[in-house]
């Protein structure tokens, strides 16, 4: 059995995300924690979230607990971006692309360890 977390519209953009999900992957979840708390990204604090999450949801449906859970699937998708105009010079205007990002975090029981 497995518990999922998602989280939706997160302003990070998905390829930095993406390198702070493929540093986990196939991790326990309690070491997966230590490594999210101690890294300088940004997405670091959003994916511990989600997998914290991901974690609560896996001892509510009595899966098991942090000791026991391995994040088996971690992905990162593309959301909608916001467009955005900043003026430029003689007239002109330049576009600005706020992008955002729904991650993923899938977690069961086992001894699937990196």
């Amino acid at each position: 059995m497995e518990a999922t977390a998602t989280s939706k519209y997160q302003r990070v953009g998905a390829r930095k995300a993406r390198l702070v999900v493929d540093l986990i992957r196939g991790a326990r979840a309690g070491d997966a924690l230590n490594h999210l708390k101690f890294m300088p990204h940004a997405a670091a604090r959003l994916v511990e979230k989600v997998l914290k999450s991901a974690i609560a949801n896996a001892e509510d449906r009595q899966i098991g607990d942090v000791d026991d859970l391995v994040v088996t699937r971690i992905w990162v998708d593309q959301g909608p971006m916001q467009k955005r105009i900043h003026p430029s010079a003689q007239g002109r205007a330049n576009r600005i692309l706020k992008r955002s990002s729904h991650i993923t975090v899938v977690v069961a029981a086992g001894d699937r360890a990196k």
